[in-house]
């Protein structure tokens, strides 16, 4: 008789292939599952299901660990218990601030936890050739991580003119993963049928920025593999999970994308996910598909997301299928505990905050009565409005609309203190004293900040350059609150409690400095520097639109 490491018996196990649940017992040697021979096995360790369902660990299909706030060590101490085992992440926000170096970091760090975390190499460093970030990768700077075990393959492609021109080194960057094996994630963010249909044509498979059906259903008419996402601003799964049906089911898997650690605690990754597409009307047992068995197959890994022989051996057991409440996790043949996370952040030594503004550069010289352009914020979406508006004017100088809400906003270069910073005007923060400033601004990075006055400004900027990077709240009476993020600016470097509890601190001082909102104000500021994304922008170059793909100025012509 064999002796194996572990048998689970009595339980309701997922058949993803026959969509349904079997009365079965499974067993497991070597962090895998094997044939089902219970008269030839001895078990090292058995657990006894007691009826309870056995569904494959979830996996998320395209996360960018960066924005949880936290390191993937730390993220895989949330996340696992909560029944997600693998993670698909695109660490181009590193790697716009750190290049090669940041990318190792968050590969050597995730080797710490039991989290599978599969590496896409970032296509597009910088995003756009019109900003300063931190770092250019080109293809052949890319080639030598396809020998890192982790890297599956290329991250969303956001550039679209370099797609649609097939610039040299993007097309080496795109057919050198496909040349591995390996498929190329999209960013359709805009794209209209025909140019998605470009995408499709080079190669790239996958799209996750569909905000509304009629998106989603481009994507479908060239076939690609979509990824329903839900973050903490990109509330976009309940718009487009209407597109799902039984015909296509098998193209949608689950992503978060851009989840805040609090956001993650407090409702969940992609376990959430499945609760909202269940109470959408998908049955539970293809919502579990979607979540394991879809987004495996979507990024070509072979061993995931069934629970079946050959598959590694990463099972949730929960009690009812239709609430996702999450019992126990086994990662690898491994019955998930406390012992499993001791670790702690590895350290991220280099300073990447370096910028030299002076509060009088903050001044916005304007024409009276004439119209602005104006950011408008759509709460929980990334996408923005264009709004044109008269605003404020003293003695030739912008003066915060406080009574319309439309504030100054700045981003200033910070990676190799150039000195270029961008001045523009936002509609929807609701500040009402004070300001706020983070070095967490997509995808190049530099500092964001958005007040009620140069001086709240120009000190909310200060406070976050003095401890190398983080996100900061000031208000009227020179209070300062401060999340430091010394791992590039980007994330913190404790543990995960600590950081929420940072973070909570930053939430608790914005909401004495605004009026009420709907939305998350940091990673929403976050999003107002993305120029890929439609449809007006603010870059360390100036204001930017999306559809005219060019620089405005703020005042209309």
């Amino acid at each position: 008789m064999q002796t194996i490491d572990l048998e689970i018996k009595n339980g309701k196990v997922l058949n993803v292939f026959k969509k349904q649940f079997e009365q079965k017992n499974l067993y497991i040697n070597n962090g895998k599952i094997i044939e089902q021979n219970e008269n030839q096995y001895q078990a090292k360790q058995t657990i006894d299901a007691e009826g309870q369902y056995l569904v494959p660990g979830f996996i998320d299909s395209h996360v960018h660990i960066e924005s949880s706030l936290v390191t993937p060590s730390e993220l895989g101490k949330v996340i696992v218990p909560m029944g997600v085992t693998s993670v698909v992440t695109d660490p181009h926000e590193i790697a716009n601030v750190s290049g090669i170096e940041g990318i190792k970091y968050m590969i050597n760090d995730a080797k710490q936890s039991p989290l599978d975390v599969f590496v896409m190499l970032p296509s597009s460093v910088p995003a756009t050739s019109f900003e300063h970030n931190g770092a250019t990768l080109n293809a052949d700077a890319l080639h030598p991580l396809y020998n890192e075990p982790s890297v599956i393959g290329l991250a969303e492609v956001m550039d679209y003119p370099a797609v649609h021109n097939r610039n040299q080194d993007m097309m080496n960057k795109i057919n050198d993963a496909i040349n591995h094996g390996y498929q190329v994630d999209g960013h359709g963010a805009g794209l209209s049928a025909k140019q998605l249909g470009e995408y499709k044509e080079v190669g790239i498979s996958t799209d996750h920025e569909s905000t509304t059906l009629n998106q989603m259903y481009d994507r479908l008419d060239v076939g690609m593999n979509m990824f329903l996402r839900e973050g903490t601003v990109e509330r976009d799964l309940q718009n487009t999970i209407q597109a799902v049906n039984k015909d296509n089911i098998d193209q949608f898997s689950f992503c978060t994308d851009d989840k805040f650690i609090t956001t993650i605690i407090n409702e969940g990754s992609i376990n959430f996910n499945i609760q909202l597409a269940i109470e959408y009307g998908i049955k539970p047992e293809d919502a579990y598909i979607m979540a394991s068995l879809n987004a495996a197959k979507a990024h070509k890994i072979n061993n995931l997301g069934a629970l079946a022989p050959g598959y590694k051996a990463d099972i949730v057991m929960i009690s009812d299928p239709k609430k996702v409440d999450v019992k126990k996790v086994i990662k690898d043949g491994q019955l998930m505990n406390d012992n499993h996370f001791k670790s702690t952040p590895l350290k991220f030594t280099k300073n990447t905050v370096h910028q030299n503004i002076k509060l009088d550069d903050l001044a916005l010289p304007l024409k009276s009565n004439q119209e602005c352009h104006v950011i408008g914020i759509q709460p929980n979406h990334i996408e923005t409005d264009h709004l044109k508006k008269t605003v404020p004017v003293e003695n030739g100088i912008f003066k915060a609309d406080l009574d319309n809400d439309i504030l100054k906003m700045v981003d200033v270069e910070r990676h190799h203190n150039l000195g270029t910073f961008g001045i523009g005007l936002v509609h929807g923060f609701n500040i009402k004293h004070g300001a706020v400033a983070t070095t967490v601004a997509h995808d190049s990075h530099n500092i964001v900040a958005v007040g009620t006055s140069d001086e709240n400004i120009y000190r909310a900027i200060q406070a976050i350059t003095k401890v190398g990077g983080g996100i900061a709240v000031v208000n009227d009476n020179q209070e300062v609150t401060v999340m430091p993020l010394p791992v590039a600016g980007l994330m913190s470097d404790k543990s995960w409690q600590l950081a929420s509890e940072d973070l909570d601190a930053i939430n608790k001082a914005f909401k004495q400095i605004s009026g009420e909102i709907n939305f998350n104000p940091f990673i929403t500021l976050s999003f107002l520097t993305l120029p890929v994304i439609p449809t007006i922008k603010l870059t360390d170059q100036g204001l930017y639109d999306f559809n005219q793909q060019k620089f405005i100025d703020i005042q209309s012509k």
